[in-house]
């Protein structure tokens, strides 16, 4: 009997120490992550055509390769992206000019280092037959408050001669919650970014303005300021700018759609609309 106890005593303090190395390499591995977690760059991001460059480097591992450590962090609306950036979950992010003004003044400075590729397109439902402009009087336009999309509501409005109250500014922040609102029939007209607005035309819906016809050049990515006072994080955003430049030129060079998998993927929207001519 007695050794049978020496036996299960012994067998007890090898798993204990064993139980116990375990928890101390898991926990190593907890606070390595961290670190790693923490000296990364994140830089939040949506599911639009503008961040395709960011997606491509991601995914080719082109940060990596250039010694740059970058998380992008997804948001599906404009507005998540700016509380995660006032409440310094991330450090940067791709936005357009107009909200930049708005994070200001809510107390976060931040620096404009790049513009991109974002545009809008304001596309009315198939089902509304709205094909001109003057047409949104009492209509509702999904948009996003503080944003290119609420300028470019005020500019239609005055462009046209609309009273501001008769054109119904109705706020749906998330892209994919808002191409389903046109698909649904739920809404007269919105404003959709690329990859959403090929959709909407290819589901037969109708092009009333168009940014890039109009000169505007509204996509820009921006830091926060304390980041860009800090030398370490200044020379990670110099070597991110320069592999998203590296991701720019390519797109440029062989198309957007030759990454049709790649957005159908991160951007969701399907990759047969996206691929097509």
């Amino acid at each position: 009997m007695k050794v049978l106890y020496r036996l299960f005593a012994i067998v007890a303090g090898v798993l204990a120490v064993g139980c116990g190395n375990s928890a101390d390499e898991t926990e190593q591995r907890r606070r390595e992550q961290q670190r790693l977690d923490s000296l990364a760059l994140k830089v939040a991001v949506t599911p639009t055509l503008d961040c395709l460059p960011l997606f491509i480097a991601e995914e080719q591992g082109w940060f990596e390769r250039e010694g740059v450590s970058v998380q992008l962090r997804p948001y599906t609306a404009q507005m998540d992206q700016d509380t995660a950036m006032l409440r310094q979950r991330v450090e940067g992010m791709t936005t357009d000019r107009h909200r930049i003004e708005w994070l200001r003044e809510q107390g976060m400075p931040v620096r404009q280092v790049a513009t991109t590729s974002l545009k809008w397109q304001l596309i009315s439902n198939k089902t509304a037959r709205i094909r001109q402009l003057r047409q949104l009087d009492d209509k509702m336009v999904a948009m996003t408050r503080r944003s290119a999309t609420d300028w470019l509501c005020q500019h239609i409005a005055d462009s046209v001669g609309l009273k501001p109250e008769r054109l119904f500014r109705i706020q749906i922040n998330d892209v994919h919650v808002r191409l389903d609102m046109l698909r649904n029939g739920i809404m007269d007209a919105m404003f959709l970014p690329e990859p959403q607005a090929t959709v909407a035309r290819h589901d037969g819906h109708y092009v009333l303005l168009d940014t890039d016809s109009m000169g505007l050049q509204m996509g820009v990515i921006v830091f926060s300021e304390q980041v860009m006072v800090d030398t370490m994080r200044q020379r990670q955003v110099e070597q991110f700018l320069k592999v998203y430049q590296m991701a720019a030129d390519t797109i440029a060079a062989k198309g957007w759609r030759t990454w049709s998998q790649l957005i159908a993927e991160r951007c969701g929207v399907p990759k047969e609309v996206i691929s097509e001519k």
